[in-house]
């Protein structure tokens, strides 16, 4: 598969990628838990079908120390005994977040849930990390953006 354009040979989106980049370095220095933070977006970004975000946060949390079994089992999280309370109130939420145009939205059990574990600050981080990757997924999928080739670390 390639790439319907190179977004970033043009004028306009480094400028758009370093304000979503400068967002993200702003949640990663956040206490929300880092392990958190990318399986959260790893399971966005299969929810999306975004190659090119699950490439990068795979292999980015691997590097950062995840395990292959945790990995292996974010699509699966709810059926999967590696998880702590804490992340599948996290992973819930972010589903809901990601699945708003299925109709439900964000159900308030799966916000008290999330509520019990994470401090307002840590759900602003939550809930702004994945508008975030929902955001990153949109731009490459549409764009179709393969995955395959990220070297861990490439972009800082």
């Amino acid at each position: 598969m390639q790439a319907r354009l190179n977004a970033l040979g043009t004028r306009i989106a480094p400028k758009i990628v370093k304000h979503l980049v400068s967002t993200d370095k702003v949640l990663t220095d956040s206490t929300l838990p880092k392990a958190t933070q990318e399986l959260v977006k790893i399971r966005a970004s299969q929810i999306n079908g975004c190659a090119g975000c699950l490439d990068m946060h795979t292999k980015d949390a691997a590097l950062a120390g995840e395990t292959p079994v945790r990995l292996h089992l974010v699509a699966a999280w709810r059926e999967a005994t590696v998880f702590t309370d804490e992340e599948r109130a996290a992973l819930e939420l972010a589903e809901q977040g990601t699945r708003l145009a299925d109709g439900s939205g964000v159900t308030d059990e799966a916000w008290a849930n999330a509520a019990k574990y994470y401090d307002e600050e840590q759900l602003t981080a939550l809930v702004s990390l994945i508008a975030l990757i929902n955001a990153f997924n949109r731009l490459n999928v549409i764009l179709r953006q393969p995955g395959g080739d990220y070297q861990p670390g490439q972009f800082g």
